[in-house]
């Protein structure tokens, strides 16, 4: 970054995460002068530069926007806004919005860099990703850098890890392990290797006041979120995988709880379940084994799946903390015992 003259950064969503974001885009930029934030938008409004001479305060920020009277940028008015700036000039799209995704490739094309956690445009259309790579640096020469590594792992470096292997020449084989914090939280609580754990409702519950689900617990307990994870590292391993619909994802959702109206009925109504997954722990205890929610790609067979799996109480996986992830990567290169990845996600 320093060796560059300037640096321009458009904002697409101010929430949780790019609140955060912002925080740490304000320390980082003290350090680089060159590069400045110019346009902050989230769902409702927008804040932006008068011109490309200024730069919006990341001191006042949420401030300013809430004051702001004008209407949240499309993308396409984002693209229009950056097209005139006399620089370089980054997306950073803090959203899960599937619209922002999907306009991608044309961020891209007029050579605007895009950073993001977005899981949706690396997992959802498979026109979309073959798209994203026709449109980015390198797949095409004057379009702008793709950088997604929090799309899989949070702050763990994953897809970098993938990419280098795979770009070294190494064979994926197969790739496994716990991709949600959410879910290792929960069965690391449920189903420890030492004691016996709560139950499986009361387990849920705990979890969603300590912040680590959904305000829904169902879109973590369904699996859609760990199969994105899985598409996109399936992808980058070679497998032109369709979509999450194209393999076996089990949910943890009572089928009698899918069509509750609100997280609140469903947590109220989950202990009448608890015998289900008391059995499913209970089978594991007599094998002397331990139950985890974990994904698998089989890239040599060409299998992909999700759902709950049997390890050995001395196997990684079964000894996370917390909400540590673990993935863990079987390759030509390293043989029989995997390169492991392993940290909070």
């Amino acid at each position: 970054m320093g060796n560059l003259k300037q640096v321009h950064i458009a904002v697409v969503g101010a929430g949780g995460v790019g609140r955060h974001f912002l925080t740490q885009c304000s320390q980082l930029l003290s350090k680089h002068p060159n590069a400045s934030v110019v346009l902050i938008s989230r769902s409702n409004r927008s804040l932006r530069v008068p011109s490309f001479n200024h730069r919006l305060s990341l001191s006042t920020w949420e401030q300013d926007l809430a004051a702001s009277d004008s209407p949240a940028c499309s993308p396409s008015e984002i693209i229009h806004f950056l097209s005139s700036a006399p620089g370089k000039c980054i997306v950073v799209d803090n959203t899960s919005n599937q619209d922002v995704a999907a306009s991608y490739p044309d961020f891209l094309k007029n050579g605007i860099s895009i950073v993001t956690p977005n899981k949706k445009a690396f997992s959802s259309d498979l026109k979309l990703w073959q798209s994203l790579l026709e449109s980015a640096y390198p797949g095409n020469e004057r379009g702008g850098l793709l950088y997604h590594e929090s799309s899989v792992g949070a702050g763990l470096p994953i897809i970098s890890t993938l990419k280098d292997l795979v770009d070294t020449g190494d064979q994926i084989h197969k790739i496994e392990g716990v991709f949600s914090g959410t879910m290792s939280f929960l069965f690391n609580s449920f189903a420890p290797i030492e004691g016996n754990g709560g139950t499986w409702s009361d387990e849920v519950t705990k979890a969603k006041n300590a912040g680590f689900t959904e305000p829904d617990p169902r879109d973590d307990l369904n699996g859609a979120d760990v199969a994105r994870k899985l598409v996109i590292l399936a992808r980058l391993a070679g497998l032109p995988i369709e979509s999450i619909n194209s393999f076996p994802v089990q949910s943890l959702i009572p089928k009698e709880l899918e069509q509750c109206t609100s997280g609140d009925e469903f947590l109220e109504r989950l202990p009448e379940f608890d015998g289900e997954m008391e059995k499913v722990k209970a089978e594991a205890e007599k094998k002397q084994k331990i139950v985890r929610f974990v994904g698998s790609i089989d890239v040599v067979g060409r299998e992909v799946k999700v759902g709950l799996e049997e390890f050995e109480k001395g196997h990684p996986i079964a000894g996370l903390k917390g909400s540590d992830n673990i993935i863990s990567f079987y390759t030509k290169r390293y043989g029989s015992n995997p390169l492991i990845v392993q940290g909070a996600g």
